[in-house]
């Protein structure tokens, strides 16, 4: 198995990201990390920590997309960037899996360009994890991709967050929650209503219905669906409320797990290969486990069997 790191991407590039490379190296078996990004920068920072440079595979190149660029007009303006020639040795095969911190626009035009959505899936996504209070997980999904949705996408989200739940984090027979302002059939706006029409009586997922905002950090469900916009909201709030808690001093190992570094990454499911985008901020901790989440979803055949089920 390769795995693809842009090092140039993301706000400590590229000392974090290839720190993070070397220990994401030292804990993943038969893995061939493939470096992308400025070899000249790379290398002592390898040196500096003692690596073994053959270790690793390279792929020079000094053009970077930056954080605040125009996505569609930088992918297409730079095709040898670090994002650039990531997705190019993904879409010919040369690596199995993908993972960056840089631009999230980028990442996302350049699966949609290269790799290419899995047919019949009308809008990828990415997912994020809330941590349950008995120790489980949520799946949230989307966080941020498609503000605007309708319901046949909604209910996609469902299908699709049920396979990643179940191949990636073990949850069999996932059940499938849809973040509304209530619990009952009739409530919310005319999407929320749509959608739970559709997933009520399906046999393609396993819906319990109906959450709310309270339940997110419960076992109602293993799956919550939402709109992008929404899903967002959540996201940057449980990080908030992370945040707040660890500045205030009163964390304990519940609210300890709200730290994004320990989940690496959000993969962007409905597309043909295994992409991986991580936080901007990520460090050394964040960009190793945005690896390994990428090694995981390889190793589970995520993006087949997503496609197995659509056809």
């Amino acid at each position: 198995m390769k795995i693809g790191i842009d090092i140039m991407g993301g706000d400590f590039a590229p000392q974090t990201t290839t720190e993070g490379a070397i220990l994401a190296q030292k804990e993943l078996s038969n893995v061939e990390l493939v470096l992308i990004g400025d070899e000249s920068q790379i290398i002592p920072i390898l040196e500096e920590k003692g690596a073994d440079k053959e270790a690793f595979s390279i792929v020079h190149t000094t053009e970077v997309i930056g954080m605040g660029e125009h996505p569609i007009k930088a992918f297409k303006s730079k095709p040898k960037s670090s994002i650039g020639l990531g997705f190019h040795y993904l879409g010919a095969g040369k690596i199995q899996g993908f993972a960056g911190a840089g631009n999230t626009g980028a990442m996302m035009i350049g699966s949609m360009y290269s790799v290419k959505s899995i047919p019949g899936i009308i809008r990828p996504c990415i997912t994020s994890i809330l941590p349950k209070e008995n120790g489980g997980v949520n799946l949230i999904l989307d966080v941020g991709v498609n503000a605007d949705c309708k319901p046949d996408v909604l209910y996609q989200f469902g299908i699709v967050g049920s396979i990643y739940a179940k191949n990636v984090l073990g949850i069999q027979d996932p059940r499938v929650g849809l973040l509304n302002i209530g619990e009952e059939a009739e409530k919310g706006n005319l999407l929320s209503q749509s959608a739970y029409n559709l997933m009520k009586d399906s046999k393609e997922l396993n819906f319990s219905g109906n959450i709310e905002g309270r339940d997110l950090f419960d076992d109602k469900c293993d799956v919550i669906v939402c709109d992008g916009f929404t899903g967002n909201v959540v996201l940057k709030e449980a990080e908030a409320f992370y945040h707040l808690m660890k500045k205030r001093g009163v964390l304990d190992d519940y609210f300890s797990k709200f730290n994004y570094e320990i989940y690496g990454g959000s993969p962007i499911l409905g597309i043909n290969s295994n992409v991986v985008v991580g936080h901007g901020i990520s460090n050394d901790i964040a960009i190793k486990n945005m690896i390994k989440l990428t090694a995981e979803c390889v190793e589970a055949n995520l993006s087949n069997k997503i496609k197995e089920a659509f056809n």
